[in-house]
């Protein structure tokens, strides 16, 4: 069974690394691959000259020893002074070879990223709603950093070891005899097996390690997104407990992680040193019967200092590659995750002439096994303003989320000027839907950013018409630094009557067609959300508007009043027909009238 996963999971780690490929040698970029090969072509010099330079350096102290002639016209000085040319050519070709792969990688990089962070746009709400905003993050992080570390170290480190391994090798085979060859071979093919053997174990811990950190990530980010409900109820305790708990995980983890590199790092010191010295003693006595010179003795010493230095690092050279192609895959995994809501192919934008909206016996369930709307359908003339009112959980923003295609019906269709909203392109769709949310986040930014939003390239005057029109305008000029002032994380500098304007300033800067309004004031008090709704009464003008509210009070004016419940709509009249009917909306309005004098 474990070998099984143990096969599938290096048949993912080659899938990985085909995805990659593309990146490194794309059709059409013709400079790309130009790098690549040049890159290739400087490593391939310089592993060439690092080889052969223990061999001057052989042949210099066999100079000075008085046992080599061949070199005489050198002489010990030139072969010192090659000696350290050929090591500042190594170096210096190693240098070419990074340089000029580094346009190459971070070009893969930042397409990889985009390529992620647009696809993550592109996913359904369905799909975010389920996931946890710092996991997320945390896979594109570690996803990223994976590719760059996979084509640093897969190219310059992985490659060039086995190209000089080889090259070692063959020297030890016809320079001195077999017996050497297999020193040196068995040496590093058990240093390698343990190497691997160990750092597998080490993956384990060290996934277990990321585990735990992803998950005190989340919780860290989690509470402090909700930083205003952790002071509301004095849970700075809890949540610092909560995030300890998750890093004590974390840090047994890391202890055992960090045990298990020095064994690892003890055993290959152990096993090369093995093999150093049983290469040193036949060279011992081969100068000692005289078929080998001092420099020879030097030569051999050298070669294997060589193939050492990169052989400490494998262990962590592939326990990070493996880690890197599981952190790709993840991100790979996620850039696969199809998306809900896909436009179709050659859909066309939204014609949009006068902005009828029409729901047509449209059902839908974001479970299957339970359903929302049953049924429902409704016409919003062009410039007409229709509300949609009933008790929690009936199905009003999900009208809305329809509307804008978030989901796609279950059932039925939805219209907009005759166009089914699966028929277009999303993107027009949403040009045409200005949207004020019961809750408007903001941008970490100043206000003028945010408002700025609502349109492309908007100018200094069309953002100050829209916050004039939000009523919102006088409030900025009162602030030190005006529209420059910083609204902080989602806007938390501001309270909920300005987040509102500004959202309805960044809308009405839009000026879409049809304008949605989803519970826009539920969240304020009651003169401050007086004062919002003639705001949004003003936005609504000249637009066809759908408003979803829960108090009926800010509905009142609305040209028709739809009631639903249960995911059906029971009534549909204006206010006063409503109330003459004395059906469910008058005694909802009974209701919140009582309420309200109570609370007064």
């Amino acid at each position: 069974m474990s070998q099984d996963i143990e096969t599938e999971e290096r048949l993912a780690g080659l899938r990985t690394i085909r995805r990659v490929g593309p990146y490194l040698w794309p059709e059409g970029q013709t400079w790309v691959k130009w790098r690549v090969v040049i890159a290739m072509a400087a490593l391939v010099v310089s592993k060439l000259i690092a080889v052969y330079t223990p061999v001057i350096y052989r042949d210099a102290v066999d100079t000075l020893s008085g046992e080599d002639v061949s070199n005489l016209a050198l002489g010990a000085i030139g072969l010192t002074v090659a000696y350290g040319m050929a090591r500042v050519f190594t170096n210096g070709f190693q240098q070419l070879r990074d340089a000029v792969f580094a346009a190459v990688a971070q070009r893969a990089l930042r397409q990889l990223a985009l390529e992620t962070f647009e696809h993550i746009h592109r996913l359904s709400m369905r799909y975010h709603i389920t996931r946890k905003t710092g996991g997320l993050s945390r896979i594109i992080e570690r996803g990223v950093k994976g590719v760059e570390f996979l084509l640093r170290f897969l190219l310059f480190s992985v490659g060039p070891l086995i190209l000089e391994l080889a090259l070692v090798c063959g020297i030890f085979f016809f320079m001195f005899d077999a017996w050497y060859l297999g020193v040196v071979v068995g040496t590093i093919t058990v240093y390698v097996w343990f190497t691997f053997k160990v750092t597998e174990w080490r993956v384990k811990l060290r996934r277990e390690m990321n585990d735990m950190d992803t998950d005190a990530n989340q919780k860290a980010i989690d509470s402090l997104l909700n930083f205003e409900t952790v002071k509301y109820f004095g849970a700075e305790g809890r949540e610092a407990s909560r995030y300890d708990g998750a890093m004590e995980g974390y840090e047994r983890a890391a202890i055992k992680t960090a045990s298990s590199l020095a064994f690892l790092n003890f055993g290959q010191a152990f096993l090369i040193t093995m093999g150093l010295v049983g290469v040193m003693v036949m060279a011992a006595m081969g100068v000692q019967d005289g078929t080998l010179t001092v420099g020879d003795f030097v030569m051999v010493n050298a070669y294997m200092i060589q193939i050492t230095m990169p052989l400490n690092f494998l262990g962590t050279v592939y326990r990070e590659i493996r880690q890197s192609l599981v952190d790709m895959r993840e991100m790979f995994d996620l850039l696969d995750q199809p998306a809900d809501v896909t436009d179709r192919p050659g859909a066309p934008a939204l014609d949009v002439q006068s902005g009828e909206v029409s729901l047509q016996d449209v059902r839908f369930g974001y479970d299957p096994a339970r359903p929302i709307l049953k049924g429902v359908s409704l016409d919003v003339k062009a410039g007409e303003t229709v509300a949609i009112v009933g008790p929690s959980g009936s199905g009003k923003s999900t009208i809305g989320r329809l509307l804008f295609r978030f989901y796609d019906v279950g059932g039925g269709a939805l219209k907009i000027d005759g166009q089914d909203v699966r028929d277009v392109t999303q993107d027009s769709l949403h040009d045409a839907i200005g949207v004020v949310p019961q809750d408007t986040v903001l941008f970490n930014d100043t206000i003028r950013y945010n408002i700025a939003y609502g349109k492309d390239a908007a100018s200094e005057e069309e953002i100050v018409a829209a916050a004039r029109a939000a009523q919102i305008h006088d409030f900025v000029m009162g602030l030190p630094e005006g529209y420059d002032t910083a609204v902080g994380e989602r806007g938390l500098k501001l309270s909920g009557g300005e987040k509102q304007r500004v959202g309805i300033a960044r809308t009405l800067l839009k000026d879409p067609p049809i304008l949605l309004l989803d519970e826009a004031t539920s969240a304020l008090d009651t003169e401050t959300e007086q004062e919002i709704q003639v705001a949004l009464r003003r936005a609504s003008e000249g637009r066809t508007a759908l408003v979803i509210a829960h108090r009926l009070s800010t509905v009142a004016d609305a040209d028709r009043i739809v009631v639903l419940e249960d995911g059906e709509i029971i009534e549909t009249g204006t206010h006063e027909d409503l109330l003459e009917r004395g059906g469910r909306y008058a005694s909802l309005w009974a209701r919140q009238a009582a309420e309200r004098e109570e609370a007064a």
